[in-house]
């Protein structure tokens, strides 16, 4: 069967395709001279798997969607507290090349306005790194992101510098208040080659699709960014990434996003999809016009929106059974199943918590769950801790190990741990024969 999907892709770029508004990014070059009909949009789902329709592998200019990606750098590199003090994390409501600064401190609001992205790109490589070792740092990184070797485009960028006016007044500017140390016209070429990488939207999507991923990229499997980092990042995104438009994305839209004057644009769903548009006429904002509909349609389409509440999840709790052992003892299985997040956890030790003081032997079966949170795996844990010191005899049967419990440095001595079903047939746990018969009636 041929999925619909890529025909679903196809049926949005016709709907927007004769949408001829907008203008062309005139104060570069390239931009202004790029083809205004280019259309494309690619989603990537967090396995990796690529959707597209239209110019999909055309190559443009990244320009300003480089800004979250060399930001995670920046904070991998030198940790959030060194990066928070260079630059805020506050919304401006002004457009990306506005020369504001922080009244009280003198650093730039956020990193996705020109005058933090130019900080950014100054730490990279440390104090006085050169233009090629710093070119080199994001050129590396960006294609982390990508799953594939990026290359900066020379022309674009040599190009770019001859119109870099207001980049290297706010460069002085940042300069004149010892936000940025090293020689302002340096790092302003090195921030010009920055946005000068060249990607496509499937390049933009497994881009966005490794944030979504909570920071390992689809295709390698890489971690690029720690789950820290990346929650960090999208955060920016959502705020700040649109600039004075964020507000009206972020209720209309709902999907982190990052435009760029090249016409790119990209947006995270957490968990769920990378997506990436590109079409070259721009709205007053410097946003794709044509990319913006496309993600209004695809948000109310799709359900997009990431304050959509999700409908209620079946119980994570799929059997609770007791019975009586052969040797009298009164046994309680409880079998979890799918993602247990804290209010999933809540519920079970809400269960496990009632009174029941006739229970001898628990056991805990999570064979059906495929992800346990930090804090739900924390919450369980002392659950079952506090059900030992009542004198319970505890039994995980924990394949995955989902809960982290097995090997010498068990959170949980005492209780007896299985990570194979097979284990049950070879238990010589008294009064347990019930319950193994049980277990293996699952399994079989």
């Amino acid at each position: 069967m041929r999925s619909p999907i890529p025909d679903f892709l196809d049926e949005t770029l016709e709907r927007h395709r004769h949408d001829r508004s907008g203008a062309m990014a005139d104060y570069i070059p390239d931009l202004a001279a790029a083809d205004p009909n280019k259309l494309a949009i690619s989603i990537s789902t967090l396995d990796g798997v690529l959707y597209d329709s239209g110019d999909s592998d055309f190559e443009f200019s990244i320009q300003s969607m480089s800004k979250p990606f060399i930001y995670g750098i920046a904070l991998e590199a030198l940790g959030i507290p060194a990066v928070l003090d260079k630059v805020g994390v506050e919304p401006t409501g002004e457009a990306f090349n506005e020369l504001s600064l922080d009244k009280t401190s003198g650093k730039p609001l956020n990193p996705m306005i020109n005058a933090g992205a130019i900080t950014i790109h100054s730490l990279l490589g440390g104090q006085n790194a050169t233009l090629a070792e710093r070119t080199e740092i994001v050129r590396a990184g960006l294609s982390r992101f990508a799953g594939r070797q990026l290359r900066v485009d020379e022309h674009i960028a040599a190009g770019e510098w001859q119109q870099a006016y207001r980049n290297i007044a706010i460069a002085n500017m940042l300069r004149s208040y010892d936000v940025i140390t090293d020689d302002p016209d340096e790092v302003v070429q090195g921030y010009i080659n920055q946005c000068s990488v060249l990607v496509s939207v499937r390049d933009l999507a497994m881009m966005a699709a490794t944030l979504a991923g909570g920071g390992v990229n689809p295709i390698t499997g890489e971690r690029v960014l720690s789950p820290r980092v990346n929650r960090q990042v999208l955060g920016v995104m959502m705020t700040c990434g649109m600039y004075d438009a964020a507000g009206d994305w972020m209720t209309e839209v709902g999907v982190p996003a990052k435009s760029g004057v090249s016409g790119g644009l990209f947006g995270v769903l957490p968990g769920q999809v990378g997506i990436a548009t590109y079409s070259p006429k721009l709205d007053k904002h410097g946003t794709s016009v044509r990319g913006a509909k496309i993600f209004r349609s695809l948000s109310a389409d799709l359900g997009l929106h990431i304050m959509n509440a999700p409908e209620p999840a079946r119980s994570i709790i799929r059997r609770d059974r007791r019975f009586v052992d052969a040797k009298g003892d009164m046994v309680r299985i409880v079998s979890l199943q799918g993602l247990i997040q804290w209010s999933g956890a809540e519920n079970v030790m809400r269960e496990i918590a009632s009174p029941d003081d006739a229970i001898d032997v628990f056991a805990l079966d999570l064979r059906r769950v495929y992800s346990i949170n930090e804090v739900a795996r924390r919450m369980i844990v002392e659950a079952l801790r506090r059900l030992g010191e009542e004198g319970k005899q505890v039994v995980l049967l924990d394949p995955e190990n989902s809960m982290g419990c097995s090997g010498p440095a068990s959170a949980l001595p005492g209780v007896e741990i299985l990570e194979s079903p097979k284990q049950l047939r070879n238990l010589d746990l008294r009064g347990l024969r019930r319950v193994r018969d049980d277990f293996a009636d699952q399994v079989s």
